[in-house]
């Protein structure tokens, strides 16, 4: 999905330095869990900025294991070799695993970061085209829809990229409110409802409605 008209907006989407994703890390997340998820772009004026929070750690050899993604995830979050490694590591990727996709998408996003500033856009744009593949593939999978979700939430509206915010919000909260029964571990959904209810993008009700949930 190319947009034709919107090259002049690569000059918004500046470089992001690591100094940026602690203070973005510090004032957004709050709770200590072992997998604080996957991606958050916020855009500000001339920056695009992308970080990532703690994962599990891997727990097989497999490179496309959930854990070793996240744990891949996180490490890119403030290193730009790591970034590269990660887009590495899926960008040749071809099956049609859902959630290894969703992952891909958020590396091409993670791309962006460190791209030259002609090719920011470009990344922005094949991370969203991922994601429409993966969440076609599943898209009951609570975890991917957060991906994409904290993805698009924080784009500039402009670039018309963030047309399925809406419906994700309401899959995620649906999805925590009905937690153990949700699709998402523990771990997953304390930080689904924390982003919801920390980024304001819940009601008041809806967040006094989630802290009632049981892990």
């Amino acid at each position: 999905m190319r947009i034709s008209g919107f090259l002049f907006s690569t000059i918004v989407l500046g470089f992001w330095s690591s100094s940026s994703a602690a203070d973005l890390r510090s004032s957004v997340w709050r709770t200590s869990v072992a997998w604080r998820p996957s991606v958050v772009i916020a855009a500000v004026p001339n920056t695009l900025r992308i970080t990532l929070f703690n994962p599990i750690k891997p727990v097989s050899s497999s490179p496309f294991h959930p854990a070793t993604l996240r744990r891949h995830y996180e490490l890119a979050a403030a290193d730009k070799a790591a970034g590269e490694k990660f887009y590495k590591l899926l960008a040749d990727y071809k099956d049609r695993d859902a959630l290894v996709l969703g992952y891909k998408a958020a590396a091409e996003a993670i791309r962006a970061r460190d791209a030259s500033m002609f090719n920011k856009l470009t990344y922005v744009q094949d991370a969203a085209k991922t994601f429409e593949q993966a969440v076609g593939l599943d898209p009951q999978n609570p975890e991917i829809r957060f991906l994409r979700f904290s993805v698009e939430s924080n784009l500039p509206a402009f670039l018309g990229l963030s047309k399925h915010v809406d419906q994700d919000k309401e899959m995620l909260l649906s999805a925590a409110l009905s937690h153990p029964g949700s699709g998402l571990d523990s771990e997953a959904f304390r930080t689904v409802r924390n982003f919801l209810v920390e980024r304001g993008h819940v009601s008041e009700g809806d967040a006094q409605r989630l802290s009632k949930v049981k892990e």
